[in-house]
């Protein structure tokens, strides 16, 4: 599995197809050169870290998320199991967000720390997380991105992708789902790539 900061070796070759291929993504890349996606590491923490943050502003959930590594510690299943449901409350989580870590760290004792997530498709990783509680689709694709660097992830429900999709091709009108995915089509093999960028371009950061 990916380690923490390593980038894709598909990266460059992605971005020149890419740029080859659509003239407004072109410009984009060119704004954003030195912008390249990393890993950030250890899937449990990442999957824990994406449970913290859903529905919840970004400084909200960097707020709660220093509160939980102030409680537990090195953030693995063993020190997030160490404290009471109570307890993880006590950091700012709601109930069931405080159930959904829980339910995760029991998981990953009784077998996902074992699993080999480099062996798997797309497809198969998608199955073995949305399995537990708190985790969508959403999540799973962030973890496909930013975790395991896989390179033709296309999240068709992240509302930055789709509002950057819609004023790069369509003027700012809304698209459908299903031309979303028509129009991510024009990127495969590279649809993480591709989506890199498009946040780039409603936010360099």
């Amino acid at each position: 599995m990916p380690v923490a900061g390593e980038v894709p070796e598909y990266w460059g070759a992605a971005k020149a197809e890419l740029s080859a291929a659509d003239s407004a993504l072109a410009k984009v890349i060119e704004r954003n050169e030195e912008s390249v996606l990393s890993s950030k590491g250890d899937l449990f923490l990442n999957l824990v870290s994406a449970i913290v943050s859903q529905q919840i502003s970004t400084a909200a959930a960097r707020t709660i998320w220093g509160r939980f590594e102030g409680l537990v510690g090195e953030v693995n299943p063993k020190s997030v199991l160490s404290r009471s449901h109570e307890e993880l409350r006590g950091c700012g989580l709601s109930g069931r967000k405080a159930e959904y870590i829980l339910g995760i760290a029991e998981a990953w004792q009784s077998g996902y720390a074992d699993i080999d997530w480099d062996e798997m498709s797309d497809f198969e990783v998608m199955a073995a997380l949305i399995k537990l509680r708190g985790v969508g689709t959403w999540t799973v694709e962030m973890i496909l991105i930013f975790t395991l660097l896989r390179p033709d992830v296309f999240p068709v429900g992240d509302i930055g992708v789709v509002r950057a999709v819609e004023r790069l091709y369509s003027e700012g009108e809304r698209m459908s789902n299903d031309e979303l995915i028509a129009k991510s089509q024009d990127w495969r093999p590279w649809r993480t790539v591709a989506t890199w960028y498009l946040w780039r371009s409603i936010d360099p950061e």
